[in-house]
């Protein structure tokens, strides 16, 4: 074996256990289940996506994410297709739901230390960088708090189930 090749080995079996540390180390990793969702405008505790809040989180070993929040009580469009929705219904299901996706990090404890959205139905949020300054995530055992705080202030609260 050559000497170049001998160090590939080596490089890809200490960055293969150092992924793998890590991963094994990764608190938030797995599929979350939205339980609920309030926004906390002034003081007041309202539901986010509606009474019935529906969510998913992945987390992934190769540090990605997937994020899609909603409403289950948005109404359908009267059309079977997507993109012929009235301002209503367009307005609707914006207002009342987001998807988005990225790469996030843990530290040392393999617990969340932020994430950067790659894309997301809401386009403003496309290149963000989050950091614990800004959205936490507490994991204890099966159950997840995020906590994150909107630009004006407004905080929300999200609160997840580790699906099975």
């Amino acid at each position: 074996m050559s000497i170049r090749a001998a160090m590939l080995a080596l490089a890809v079996t200490v960055s293969s256990s150092a992924f793998a540390q890590t991963a094994a180390a990764n608190k938030v990793i797995g599929t979350w289940q939205m339980m609920s969702a309030t926004v906390d405008p002034g003081g007041k505790n309202v539901p986010a996506y509606g009474e019935k809040p529906n969510g998913l989180l992945v987390f992934t070993p190769d540090m990605h994410f997937v994020e899609v929040l909603t409403d289950a009580d948005i109404p359908r469009f009267a059309s079977h297709a997507r993109g012929e929705g009235t301002d209503a219904e367009n307005r609707a299901a914006m207002s009342r739901s987001i998807g988005f996706f990225g790469t996030y990090t843990v530290d040392e404890k393999g617990e969340f230390s932020g994430n950067r959205v790659e894309g997301a139905t809401f386009p403003n949020w496309v290149g963000s960088v989050r950091t614990r300054d800004d959205l936490t995530l507490i994991v204890d055992g099966d159950h997840m708090t995020e906590r994150f705080r909107r630009p004006e202030g407004t905080e929300i609260r999200i609160e997840w189930r580790r699906g099975k």
